[in-house]
């Protein structure tokens, strides 16, 4: 079982934790999420914090411990600040737009790329910097991986869609004899 699970989730004054016929909700100054729960585990809301258990003594029970714990503390953490990826745009004439809901990308194909703006998150873009924020990390991770993904930075020239904190380990190309 996962040392983290073993301790009970601080819930701030702001933020109340609801268990209901296996779907957890959590509640906010700003937002409001809601997940279900799998049926090997429990969760039950205390004065301490929220604890989560295993109903079972499953392997996949116990492992499941640790990754809703994981899970109630970044629902938590998001709904009284939101997260936040930031990713770069670099390279000449590389440019993006925030179109109404939508990113529109410019990034040396022949056709702009459209991405839609799933629904609960924000995202912003100045000066080639995209902002992604919300309350669901999961969702912000994932809406950060798909805007990558349109063009992702190659090793030669370093160009491409790359987070704020990236690393591109770059190559070192042809050699003049």
């Amino acid at each position: 079982m996962s040392r983290l699970a073993k301790k009970p989730i601080p819930v701030p004054q702001k933020v109340t934790v609801e268990e209901n016929d296996g779907v957890l909700t959590v509640k906010g100054p700003n937002e409001t999420l809601s997940k279900n729960v799998h049926p090997s585990i429990s969760i039950d809301v205390t004065g301490e914090g929220v604890l989560v258990t295993a109903k079972r003594d499953t392997k996949l029970a116990r492992a499941l411990t640790g990754t809703y714990a994981s899970h109630v503390r970044s629902m938590v953490s998001g709904v009284e600040t939101p997260w936040k990826k930031v990713l770069v745009l670099k390279g000449v004439g590389y440019r993006v737009e925030l179109q109404g809901n939508n990113l529109v990308f410019n990034v040396g194909f022949s056709h702009q790329v459209t991405r839609t703006t799933p629904e609960g998150l924000s995202a912003t873009a100045e000066k080639n910097v995209i902002t992604i924020t919300g309350a669901d990390k999961e969702k912000v991770g994932q809406f950060a991986a798909e805007v990558r993904a349109v063009k992702p930075p190659e090793p030669y020239l370093g160009k491409g869609i790359a987070y704020d904190n990236e690393v591109v380990r770059r190559k070192q190309g042809k050699r003049a004899a």
